[in-house]
């Protein structure tokens, strides 16, 4: 079976061209839909097996790619016939080149174009470190495209509604521009071919088979990216799309070598989970691609038995998967999506395969008390087949926090939960982890004493609270001469302290501060470990009130991942989030392509997820880790 994946923008025409060229030779595979963000569609192509990975546009989904690409043979981009939609296209092409994976950019919706082609190809290539070579040239007639031009075979193709396009003679007045464009791509691929090279150079005439030879080396070594032309809607293109990923696009031994160079367990994977979704009735089923051998129900892969295994493909018979099918695998916990798998191990996929950082955050609590336990475990069996959903409790409240790709995601995750598992949840935005210092030094002598008959309770003690600098934590110290307070109490003291400083006066743990027992008595019946914690624990809360005690705000270090074309939009957005800008600069790995560094609070974390959205148009990602905690105003929390 060979396989590939197709990804794009939004409303790019994925999934129509997925449908039409599945439709090339009549009737289709049943088209399997997965976790609502992909789907699968197999197919037969001259009496081939093919399956199609087809991924939901949106930044928000892009974490199902990396696994579908890293099982797939190929990569088809589909972009739109838009110029200044190029941008939108920059997060798809940029993890094409860092998947290492042979691609062919697929410009949808030609007969509408608002621009030329070698305008929308140029306004690609600023985002792309590879050349991108157009392969094909449109046929214009009255303004409107009615075909193209092949730039290998030099035939030209006229489009006919809903079938394949008919061979027509070259129009003469597109002579000098396909002999332009043919000139162009043929110095491109020369680039990477010394014989063509040679060829061009001394004016001889260049074989059309020699051509071909020369594209698919180009494309398998990943050199360019090859741009062809088309409207999936009207199935114009379809086919010269479908034969070329036939001719051109590498077998399965090809990507088990890309994988397993990349993969730190060497040439051993047999099988990679691309795809994970939850069925009713069967739990959580993985879409396995098998890599280097044949696999069956109870064959070992992943250190475990595999459970029931079915196969994809059209000549599917039961019998398991050989070295390229796809298959559906139930019953086989061990397995799970984003992992590349040897006989009796496994190995996460390359980082580029994984998701971006899940900076969305809410508090989640059920509507009913009665789901509490329920939500724990339907938001682990979510977990299992949704790489970018991260789970986690907050420290002070111990709430249940996800952490998502987005405000879509997050409404994806919450549809699961009231749909598949029939919980029903509210949303919060997460409390902001605020810390309390003091600002002056504070003396205060602290006496516990208690006589309710026995043994009574007694403890005197000095102490002195003095600020430190920022992020330094807790420091405690004894002063101590002439056993005023004996050494075995000493420890009852410090502990005492640190029981006051978890919650100071507004409710917040109490952080950047030292002390310093001076002195102190005590009585040699009723003195003990208790009595002295107690007398610690008191001390330092009547401390604190003296102390000035402020509130201090997390401050996030984050890099924001944006094209080059967005980055003047968000100095504005950080500045008037009270954010530092510390600076940006070109990313050296990704064409078109700023990191953006800034530190801000982590209380307009949420904020900028959706103000990044919107100024980059969806393009941008961050990361955020913490860096120190600083000042903040009490108005700016007064619901914390």
């Amino acid at each position: 079976m060979r396989v590939f994946t197709i990804l794009g923008p939004s409303q790019s025409g994925k999934s129509t061209l997925a449908a039409a060229m599945a439709a090339l030779e009549g009737a289709a595979g049943k088209r399997r839909e997965v976790a609502h963000v992909a789907a699968l569609q197999p197919f037969q192509f001259m009496n081939e097996d093919w399956a199609a990975i087809d991924i939901a546009g949106g930044p928000e989904n892009l974490a199902q790619a990396g696994p579908a690409l890293a099982a797939s043979d190929a990569a088809v981009l589909v972009v739109p016939a838009d110029a200044e939609a190029a941008v939108l296209s920059a997060p798809y092409i940029r993890l094409i080149e860092e998947a290492g994976i042979p691609a062919f950019l697929f410009v949808n919706r030609m007969d509408v174009a608002p621009h030329r082609v070698a305008r929308i190809v140029e306004s690609l290539q600023t985002y792309c470190r590879h050349n991108l070579v157009l392969r094909q040239v449109p046929m214009r007639q009255g303004g409107e495209v009615v075909g193209s031009v092949d730039l290998i075979s030099e035939r030209a193709w006229k489009y006919n509604e809903g079938r394949p396009s008919a061979l027509v003679k070259l129009p003469g007045d597109m002579m000098s521009r396909e002999q332009e464009a043919r000139g162009e791509m043929l110095e491109a691929l020369a680039d990477y071919d010394d014989h063509l090279m040679e060829e061009l150079i001394e004016d001889h005439q260049v074989l059309t088979a020699e051509v071909y030879d020369v594209a698919t080396k180009v494309l398998q070594h990943n050199d360019l990216l090859p741009v062809l032309l088309g409207s999936a809607s009207h199935c114009n293109g379809v086919m010269r799309l479908m034969k070329s990923l036939r001719h051109e696009a590498p077998d399965v031994g090809v990507t088990l070598e890309r994988l397993s160079a990349k993969s730190k367990k060497g040439g051993d994977v047999v099988a990679v989970g691309c795809l994970a979704d939850l069925v009713k009735h069967l739990g959580k089923t993985v879409t396995v691609r098998a890599m280097d051998g044949s696999m069956g129900n109870g064959a070992s892969v992943g250190g475990a038995a595999l459970g029931s295994l079915t196969g994809f493909g059209a000549n599917s018979n039961g019998s398991g998967l050989v070295s390229g099918d796809l298959g559906q695998a139930v019953k086989s916990p061990h397995l799970n999506m984003g992992y590349a798998y040897l006989r009796d191990g496994s190995a996460k996929l390359p980082n580029w395969a994984q998701p971006h950082p899940s900076t969305f955050r809410r508090v989640v609590t059920p509507v009913r008390d009665r789901d509490d336990v329920r939500l724990s475990v339907a938001l682990e069996r979510l977990g299992e087949i949704d790489p970018a959903l991260v789970v986690e409790q907050h420290a002070q409240t111990g709430l249940t926090v996800l952490n998502v790709q987005g405000p879509l995601h997050m409404r994806r995750v919450l549809a699961v939960l009231r749909q598949g598992f029939g919980i029903e949840v509210e949303e919060a935005q997460v409390p902001p982890s605020l810390r309390e210092t003091i600002t002056r030094s504070v003396e205060v002598q602290h006496r516990h004493r208690k006589q309710s008959g026995g043994s009574g309770q007694f403890a005197d003690i000095k102490i002195e609270l003095r600020p430190e600098p920022r992020g330094s934590g807790f420091r405690f110290e004894e002063h101590i001469k002439g056993g005023a307070v004996p050494k075995n109490y000493i420890p009852s003291v410090e502990a005492g302290a640190r029981d006051a400083l978890m919650e100071g006066l507004n409710g917040h743990p109490v952080d950047d501060l030292c002390v310093i027992l001076k002195d102190g008595k005590h009585h040699s019946v009723d003195s003990s470990d208790f009595a002295f914690r107690t007398a610690g624990k008191n001390a330092v809360r009547e401390a604190l009130r003296e102390a000035g005690p402020v509130l201090l705000q997390p401050i996030m270090r984050v890099h924001i991942h944006v094209p080059t074309v967005f980055t003047g939009g968000l100095v504005p957005v950080i500045s008037g989030m009270k954010g530092q800008i510390l600076g940006f600069e070109n990313n050296p790995d990704a064409a078109g392509w700023d990191v953006f560094e800034t530190l801000l609070p982590m209380a307009v974390q949420d904020d900028l997820c959706s103000s990044l959205a919107s100024v980059s148009r969806g393009t941008g990602w961050f990361s955020a880790d913490f860096d120190h905690y600083q000042e903040a105003k009490r108005a700016d929390f007064a619901d914390a």
